[in-house]
């Protein structure tokens, strides 16, 4: 089967959204960062800094069916409304890892087209995770306003004062205690950075991700994938009006404080919870966390493979409106190698993450961790290259913010750091390749 084929309601389905994203969205993007401009400060986190633009591309996407089309399989009957009122819109169809995965590439050509189909990160792998492993209160409190697209989330787990690309390094701490009435309590207490969305007003909701108590033993029984290294890690969604969360500031990629989502940095000052806030049982973080990252990563790829195909097309365009020492750009053999290495390079990005899509629908993200570690540390360097050269081409206009290319290379050079750095996936990539080689060869002894 063609990695590329889809079925014809699919494939009809990707030709509107082809529309959708190239008609509406990003035509609308001047108009949100026109907006977004007029605030300073503290303010540019605040309701009205919202653009009223995203709202009107929100309840189009609704009405046109491009609603919710990361679902991997029909939501809980009891998120659904049965006398029409508070409605939980699903996808007319749903779609595999790899067929989504190509209709992410179309979404991911502009900023806007992801938030606007509620097909946006952190909130895609936060409702996953709230889908697979959420109890029905869990569900009903948080999963539904976020598939209404009624509020946004965020996922703490990335820490200022470690190295938070070892998991095992983990400060934030959750204190389990059991009051004389025998009710269970939590306390969750710690520091937590890059926390994407947190300080976004309409974010209502964290999944937070902490170490328990080394000196408390009550830990739930251990699962398989409890015993790893990583079996005290444990998830707790906590409400973001909890008094005990402080967003301390917003910070910065290379300049862009990506306002008014932003990424903050949160202070988690003896946050109490109860036993209903925890996520699937005690000690289950780790698995959480990676159950979360697998298909998020086709979706982080396929995005970036689409934010480089419209550099791309721009970079072309631009070769034959600009001259220089008498001939246009795309007539000197220099400019003419970057356009071929680009188009190489983007194709492979494509090719690579289809393939992993396709594994995951097969085997499952745990068959797939090899496909998944490739596509992690390969697809962001080959996409930054192509919109490196999309750069380069442009000049001076290139590096300012008239065009679409200085942000996303900023924001696919982020992509090497985010769900964790190169270094530890060519680790884990290797390891799996070494374990490989050394089966074959003890299979010829």
């Amino acid at each position: 089967m063609s990695l590329f084929a889809l079925s014809p309601k699919a494939s009809a389905l990707k030709e509107k959204l082809e529309t959708f994203v190239n008609e509406r969205c990003i035509p609308a993007e001047s108009e949100y960062e026109r907006h977004i401009a007029r605030f300073a400060g503290a303010d540019r986190w605040t309701p009205s800094a919202v653009p009223p633009v995203i709202e009107r591309l929100k309840s189009e996407a609704q009405a046109l069916g491009f609603w919710n089309l990361f679902l991997p399989h029909p939501v809980p009957d009891h998120l659904i409304s049965k006398d029409g009122g508070d409605v939980v819109l699903v996808p007319s169809m749903y779609l595999s890892n790899r067929e989504y995965g190509i209709l992410c590439e179309v979404m991911g050509r502009s900023a806007l087209a992801p938030e606007a189909c509620n097909c946006s990160a952190p909130d895609t792998g936060n409702m996953e995770v709230l889908l697979k492993h959420g109890t029905n209160d869990q569900q009903s409190t948080y999963l539904k306003p976020l598939l209404q697209g009624k509020m946004r989330s965020a996922f703490l787990m990335t820490e200022p004062d470690v190295a938070s690309s070892d998991a095992r390094n983990l400060q934030a701490k959750l204190t389990k205690s059991v009051g004389e009435d025998g009710r269970v309590r939590y306390v969750l207490s710690g520091r937590k950075w890059w926390s994407t969305g947190a300080m976004d007003p309409r974010c209502g909701v964290a999944l937070v991700v902490a170490e328990m108590d080394s000196g408390h033993s009550s830990l739930t029984p251990p699962s398989e994938e409890k015993q790893s290294k990583f079996g005290n890690q444990t998830v707790v969604i906590v409400p973001m009006s909890h008094p005990g969360i402080k967003c301390v500031r917003p910070l910065t990629v290379f300049g862009y404080d990506d306002a008014p989502h932003g990424h903050a940095e949160v202070l988690l000052e003896n946050v109490e919870l109860d036993e209903s806030a925890v996520i699937l049982g005690e000690g289950r973080g780790f698995e959480i966390s990676q159950s979360r990252l697998g298909p998020g990563r086709i979706h982080h790829c396929m995005r970036a493979v689409g934010l480089a195909a419209r550099c791309y097309e721009i970079m072309l365009e631009r070769t034959f409106q600009r001259q220089t020492f008498g001939k246009y750009l795309h007539e000197h053999g220099s400019c003419r190698e970057l356009i071929a290495d680009s188009a190489s390079d983007l194709e492979a990005a494509r090719l690579l993450t289809l393939a992993c899509a396709e594994e995951i629908d097969r085997l499952g993200a745990r068959g797939a961790r090899e496909k998944i570690a490739l596509i992690k540390v390969t697809v962001p360097e080959l996409t930054s290259r192509v919109v490196d050269r999309a750069v380069q081409i442009f000049g001076g206009a290139g590096v300012c913010g008239d065009f679409p290319l200085a942000r996303a290379l900023v924001g696919l050079r982020s992509l090497r750091i985010a769900d964790g750095p190169d270094a530890v996936h060519k680790q884990s990539l290797a390891l799996m390749e070494l374990k490989k080689a050394k089966r074959r060869m003890q299979s010829r002894m």
